[in-house]
């Protein structure tokens, strides 16, 4: 029997002292009907998995077109930079003039066709944070630059008014090459 009173005196002991702890570990609620926390009182440490991202097979199609076609970007900027160069000479050949407007026009679809397989697969890959900034400093960077190629062509015809007008659409030309070359440059570096 003083065996039993020493067992019930040292519980009593015992959780007289942890009380405050307990009490911590749980929510107003339990404490106050006396319920238990079933949760530990240290948070853990470890990271929660991540959740899986699947891609269609149609994402790698639209990747592939993306990635064959930002390869003849540079070539045709440079070609469209020399020709519209030449062009703004004042004995220039025949030929630069409708150059010109071919490889403007391959660089209309060119982007064209990048904004839409980029767009679409920015959508699809939204989930996935692995790269979320670079796609997205590239989406910004490339869509920026199709407004100002945009831009850039629905004032091609105030070139022919005057030298000051050839020059701002040069100038309008260059910005678009510059956020299109880091934004293709920086998708090349840094996606690995």
């Amino acid at each position: 029997m003083s065996r039993t009173i020493l067992t019930i005196a040292t519980t009593s002991a015992v959780l007289t002292l942890l009380a405050p702890c307990a009490a911590k570990a749980q929510s107003a609620e339990d404490a106050a009907i006396g319920a238990s926390a079933p949760k530990a009182a240290t948070t853990d440490s470890t990271r929660p998995r991540l959740k899986a991202i699947e891609y269609s097979d149609a994402y790698g199609t639209r990747l592939r077109i993306h990635r064959i076609a930002s390869y003849a970007m540079l070539p045709l900027f440079a070609t469209e930079y020399v020709l519209g160069d030449r062009l703004m000479q004042i004995n220039h050949a025949d030929w630069i003039k409708p150059a010109h407007l071919v490889v403007s026009g391959g660089l209309g679809l060119l982007f064209t066709v990048n904004t839409v397989t980029g767009v679409w697969n920015l959508a699809e890959s939204r989930n996935d944070p692995s790269g979320r900034t670079l796609r997205w400093i590239h989406s910004a960077l490339m869509l920026a630059s199709d407004a100002g190629f945009a831009y850039t062509g629905l004032k091609a015809g105030e070139a022919k008014q005057s030298p000051e007008a050839r020059t701002r659409h040069k100038n309008q030309a260059l910005v678009s090459f510059g956020l299109g070359t880091v934004g293709t440059v920086i998708m090349w570096v840094g996606n690995k």
